[in-house]
């Protein structure tokens, strides 16, 4: 199974990953191999030095057109494991390449243009952020193959997208544009230049104390899925994990300054 530049991943300077799907011939449809490769990604990037934030983007006409029906509909049916089977933690295969996402230690940004559909929206929710072109066609398009969605994406629609419009959305598999997404909550921004936006905002979670802003997105993911008790022994522990450590000092004294913090990378 070739995977080999099917997701590409640049480490610039500040700490900003530049990853990005790569099969523009098929609008970055998931195959086996699409499938390995996001998953392989995910993990080289869970064990990155000097990571702070990621975006996440997918090359040519579309972000990901979602499963690439006609590679699974030709798979033996002993060659596939329950979907049960949890391959990868909490998740199984084809949930992991969503669930990655939030797995990653740092924030993640999408940029998301083109077509969105299916397993590829739910790859999107699984970014912290998501940054969406207006044009963009998007869809919970599993209902049209006779399908639920099932790769992560209700877990994560949790606290974003109001109970009705999902059931909506789900039930009818209707498309919808990026500006629809913004409303329904399936977007964070809306703009004409998704990558740009994107990029901005990663560059600015580059400028903060990288150990707080893991900190803090341990707590956005435990935040719905803890009791409020135990979210407020959270908040103590992660603020006891990083006040008065080298980094919070620098951000301080950054912040006195005028100055560009120097933080030391995790």
């Amino acid at each position: 199974m070739i995977t080999e530049n099917r997701v590409t991943i640049d480490l610039a300077d500040n700490g900003v990953a530049q990853v990005r799907f790569n099969r523009p011939d098929k609008m970055n449809a998931l195959d086996p191999a699409q499938f390995e490769a996001i998953i392989a990604a995910g993990e080289e990037l869970r064990e990155m030095k000097g990571l702070r934030a990621v975006v996440l983007a997918g090359e040519g006409r579309a972000f990901c057109a979602g499963l690439d029906v006609s590679s699974f509909t030709a798979a033996p049916d002993g060659e596939r494991k329950p979907l049960t089977e949890r391959t990868h933690g909490n998740a199984n295969t084809f949930q992991e390449v969503a669930m990655t996402w939030r797995k990653c230690p740092v924030p993640v940004i999408a940029a998301v243009h083109g077509v969105c559909f299916g397993g590829g929206l739910q790859i999107a929710s699984g970014a912290d952020i998501r940054v969406v072109h207006p044009a963009t066609r998007m869809a919970i398009m599993e209902m049209k193959w006779g399908l639920v969605p099932d790769m992560g994406g209700y877990h994560l629609w949790r606290g974003n997208v109001r109970d009705d419009v999902l059931r909506e959305l789900v039930y009818t598999n209707r498309e919808f544009t990026g500006e629809e997404a913004l409303a329904y909550g399936l977007a964070t921004f809306v703009t004409e230049d998704p990558l740009g936006k994107a990029n901005d905002i990663a560059n600015e979670i580059a400028n903060r104390n990288p150990e707080a802003i893991r900190a803090a997105k341990r707590l956005q993911d435990a935040m719905l899925e803890q009791s409020g008790d135990e979210i407020l022994m959270a908040e103590s522990v992660e603020q006891a994990g990083v006040m008065r450590k080298p980094n919070q000092i620098e951000a301080v004294m950054a912040g006195m300054q005028k100055r560009a913090a120097n933080f030391t990378d995790v």
